[in-house]
């Protein structure tokens, strides 16, 4: 997904529809559901959930002790999905659920009683975006129509790994359509298959993207946690507006194989969580090196098998942060909000560097949107091929021509000038994205973040994530107004999303971001945060907020 800080418009993918009951709803309606363009009716207030702001830690000592079962968790999810995600405040974050996923629930019981558990994800629903390779009964369509009939023979690595800790893949998430990437006027959270995803929070609000469905259903309780992907900003922005937790590791700690991409540079999957410890166990499933993902030959010596062991509740004593103050100055209520917790943070025992600012921030915003337009014709046309001689579509020009065929379903808000654009360029040989690629890492690397945290010997950089919840605008696109994605983002560095606090009743998130490989230190900084602000609040299901 395209720079927010250029356009907070392009993102990354999520959903599309279900079936009516708990039980229709093994057998997910494809195709966008009815209305799920129009913004919703009022509603009153769900009643509250039993799993409301449950942990993984809970669940496993409900799973141990008994009151739970992993299958009737999972169909506690599912009724809930029918009652909240598909009626009432109409979420619409979930674009398919696992026909197969009580059954995969009941086989995990019965392994827990007669070995015990893996691990922390045993038994546990995990949603994860439609954009991730699972081969089961589910499709895998980045939210667009063009790929409805594709299901994958093999799991993405990411989906594997999940079901070797035995989570319950419980169903895939909405996003915004081809992760963002296909139109400079999108709207984040729409898709053709999946429709528009709604901010939990105020209902006529945006979720963010790309990875809207993920971000807005674990904010919603519908799972414990979810799996988003990021190019830019897709895993941290809808984790800000959706008031979650949500992790972009380096490119490279996580592989991308299976996943449908945008940028080979840039992609990574992420955790998305409501609290910082559910993010570090889901990551530590999650890491593992992958022979078909060879960015992740580097994560050797610099993986862990056990994220929670870095989280420290006073994770902040000591540890030197450099506030980006060029990050700043979009929203005067965002400012008033950072600058009370970098206060409060110092009284915690932080030593804050302000400013620590990266000077190279806006300088490359053109060369990533031209390695962007390189490698998603050549990426996209590798990982069809992945898919073999079954696959719906063979290249981007099959897409093109698909969407044209198909422009009342596919493009009634927005086109595919990105796309159009990616289709005219050349090889991964070409110059022009060869000095483009070398730009962007010197700019954000050893002249950027590398450059800055030498300086000033910092832990970890600070800034506001984004600001409060744009309202979703089918007509016009997406006007967010700022955003800090992207330095970590180009330069393929880790950055973590907490949320920070609420504003007019919406939630807003701070980054920590730095070196790459430094997980085990954000993850320190971003847990001690959390336990000094406990900010995280379950959303209410409003009509709009004033």
């Amino acid at each position: 997904m395209p720079s927010p800080s250029k356009s907070n418009s392009r993102r990354n993918f999520l959903r599309a529809s279900i079936a009516t009951t708990v039980a229709a709803a093994a057998y997910p309606a494809l195709g966008s559901a009815a209305g799920a363009d129009l913004p919703p009716e009022p509603t009153s207030t769900p009643r509250d959930f039993e799993l409301d702001e449950l942990t993984l830690d809970d669940f496993q000592k409900a799973l141990q002790s008994g009151p739970l079962t992993s299958h009737s968790l999972t169909e506690k999810y599912l009724a809930r999905i029918q009652e909240i995600d598909k009626a009432g405040p109409r979420i619409n974050a979930i674009i398919e659920v696992n026909p197969e996923a009580l059954e995969i629930a009941a086989a995990l019981d019965k392994e827990r009683k007669e070995k015990g558990p893996r691990g922390p994800l045993h038994g546990v629903p995990v949603l994860i975006k439609d954009n991730i390779d699972t081969a089961d009964r589910m499709s895998t369509t980045a939210g667009s129509l063009a790929l409805l009939d594709s299901r994958p023979s093999k799991d993405a690595f990411v989906a594997a790994q999940l079901r070797k800790a035995g989570a319950v893949i419980m169903g895939k998430t909405n996003l915004s359509e081809w992760a963002n990437i296909r139109s400079s006027h999108s709207t984040s959270g729409w898709s053709g298959r999946g429709g528009l995803t709604r901010n939990p929070y105020a209902l006529d609000r945006n979720p963010c993207g790309s990875s809207s469905g993920t971000g807005a259903a674990i904010s919603a309780n519908l799972a414990a946690v979810g799996v988003g992907t990021e190019t830019d900003g897709s895993v941290v922005c809808p984790s800000s507006a959706n008031g979650i937790a949500g992790l972009k590791p380096t490119v490279g700690l996580v592989s991308r194989s299976g996943i449908i991409p945008i940028s080979h540079s840039q992609d990574t999957p992420g955790p998305m969580a409501r609290t910082v410890r559910d993010v570090a166990i889901l990551l530590s499933a999650m890491a593992g090196i992958d022979p078909e993902d060879r960015a992740t030959a580097a994560s050797a010596g610099n993986s862990h098998p056990d994220y929670t062991k870095f989280l420290d509740a006073d994770g902040l004593k000591g540890a030197r942060l450099g506030v980006v103050r060029k990050y700043f100055g979009f929203n005067d209520a965002v400012d008033e909000l950072m600058n009370k917790l970098i206060g409060e943070m110092k009284q915690a025992g932080a030593q804050i560097v302000d400013p620590a600012d990266i000077p190279t921030i806006g300088k490359f915003d053109d060369s990533e949107m031209t390695v962007f337009l390189y490698e998603l014709k050549a990426d996209l046309a590798a990982y069809l091929a992945r898919i073999g001689p079954s696959a719906p579509m063979k290249s981007l020009q099959d897409v093109i021509e698909f969407n044209d065929r198909n422009r009342d379903k596919e493009m009634p808000y927005f086109g595919q000038d990105i796309f159009l654009k990616s289709e005219k360029k050349g090889p991964l040989t070409a110059k022009e994205y060869l000095d483009a690629l070398a730009k962007n890492h010197r700019l954000t690397r050893t002249q950027g973040i590398d450059f800055v945290m030498n300086k000033f010997k910092l832990d970890a950089l600070v800034a506001p994530t984004g600001g409060p919840a744009w309202l979703t605008d089918l007509i016009n696109g997406d006007h967010a107004a700022g955003g800090s994605s992207s330095a970590a983002a180009v330069a393929g560095y880790p950055n973590i999303n907490v949320t920070a606090g609420f504003i007019s009743g919406l939630p807003v998130g701070i980054s920590f971001f730095g070196r790459a490989w430094s997980e085990p230190t954000l993850l320190k900084i971003a847990y001690g945060f959390e336990q000094l602000t406990k900010a995280r609040q379950k959303p209410q299901f409003l009509p709009t907020v004033s």
